[in-house]
């Protein structure tokens, strides 16, 4: 079918009103009209945001996909990289610190302390270590440069000490006393107090965002979740397993899981903490108590203080893949990995002793006796760029 004249006419005419139009407005080209309608169909670029949007105050976090990044081998912060390395052994039932010097197994010193110190605790500065007198109810400063012990500070039930990742508070366990106590980092001034209703809070960690740590209370077998910055505890659940003694505290290097050793469990409850929902139980070893994430952020040891061993976790695996048995027995509790990551160093609870083991083959490299009830032993320095506190926890 064609078009009839008229209508050809009125198209023509319209063809006519719309140039006209067009050239009231300013005469564009088409070439103009193109290059600014492409310009406006390409949004402008958003703006770049953090991958993860930390704890206000908190430095950035290195990885998003690995909270251990700056944990690698004898990366030392330049606070530290000019400190002697030592491992200092709390004694709770001899109340001292016996010194050792890694390079040739033997105590150096002998530092007298408080009555029943459980764990010695890197500062969030790292210029610090706070010795935990928990009966004694004070915390003693150990200058990790001169190996001197300083004034004791009172604080009341220290039995473990942490830091909130952007450095503004510590935090004391204060297990009998069955309270959080925020306090100021340097002079330990009491900032705020949180009743707890579960009973032995004693182990912690921090989510990646450090907006919220989870505690283990050991005495009650329960789990807590607390806002930092709000400082209130925002969840709580008791571990579906009867008699539960959860102690250490560990999250996965990408952040997704907590892992919470258990005493009378045999193993690590594993857990989301995001959702905090119920856990599920991970067998590792009878009593186990520590947990210590290799510096390649591909293993994680625990401590199997019932049977004298260690089991060797691979996060990517999901599973414990090697035991290393400790000679003649043991009972390994608290310590730590080495600067260059090949010795893990943990305190014999009920053996009086100390034992040095090689990461790479799980031999015992030296057996050290110490005072009565060695506990939360600190290997320091270590690298890291700030301490979360317990015996080390570097991010």
């Amino acid at each position: 079918m064609h078009p009839t004249r008229t209508t050809r006419a009125l198209l023509a005419g319209t063809a006519l009103l719309a140039a006209a139009a067009l050239a009231a407005c300013g005469g564009r080209t088409g070439n103009q009209q193109t290059a600014e309608s492409t310009k406006a169909a390409v949004p402008a670029p958003a703006k770049k945001k953090p991958a993860v949007q930390g704890l206000p105050g908190m430095p950035p976090v290195l990885d998003p996909k690995d909270v251990y990044a700056a944990d690698r081998p004898d990366k030392l912060s330049p606070v530290v990289k000019d400190f002697p390395s030592r491992v200092y052994v709390p004694n709770t039932e001899s109340d001292t610190v016996s010194v050792i010097d890694p390079k040739t197994y033997e105590i150096i010193e002998t530092i007298p302390v408080g009555r029943q110190p459980q764990h010695v605790v890197p500062s969030w500065d790292l210029k610090t270590l706070w010795v935990n007198n928990n009966r004694g109810h004070t915390l003693t400063p150990i200058d990790p440069k001169t190996g001197k012990a300083g004034k004791p500070v009172d604080v009341h039930d220290p039995y473990n000490l942490y830091f909130t990742p952007n450095g503004k508070y510590a935090v004391v366990m204060a297990s009998l006393d069955r309270e959080l106590v925020f306090r100021d980092p340097h002079t330990m001034e009491r900032v705020k107090t949180v009743p707890v209703t579960c009973y032995g809070v004693n182990h912690a960690d921090f989510s990646p965002d450090g907006r919220y740590f989870i505690v283990s209370c050991e005495f009650s077998g329960e789990l807590l979740k607390v806002d930092t910055e709000k400082m209130e505890v925002v969840g709580q659940q008791k571990l579906p397993f009867d008699g539960a003694m959860p102690q250490d505290v560990k999250i996965s290097p990408d952040g997704k899981r907590f892992y919470i050793a258990d005493m009378t469990a045999d193993g690590m409850w594993v857990l989301n903490g995001d959702t905090f929902t119920t856990p599920s139980l991970l067998p590792t070893g009878k009593g186990a108590h520590g947990l210590y994430v290799g510096r390649d952020s591909r293993e994680m040891y625990v401590s199997n203080r019932g049977e004298g061993t260690i089991s060797v976790f691979d996060f990517a695996q999901h599973k414990v893949t090697r035991k290393w048995r400790l000679p003649n027995g043991g009972s390994p509790d608290m310590g730590g990995v080495s600067a260059d990551g090949k010795v893990l160093w943990l305190s014999g609870r009920y053996d009086a002793e100390v034992y040095a083991i090689d990461t790479r083959t799980g031999e015992q490299l030296a057996r050290i006796k110490v005072g009565s009830g060695p506990h939360g032993l600190a290997v320091y320095p270590q690298p890291g760029r700030y301490s979360l506190g317990h015996t080390g926890i570097f991010r």
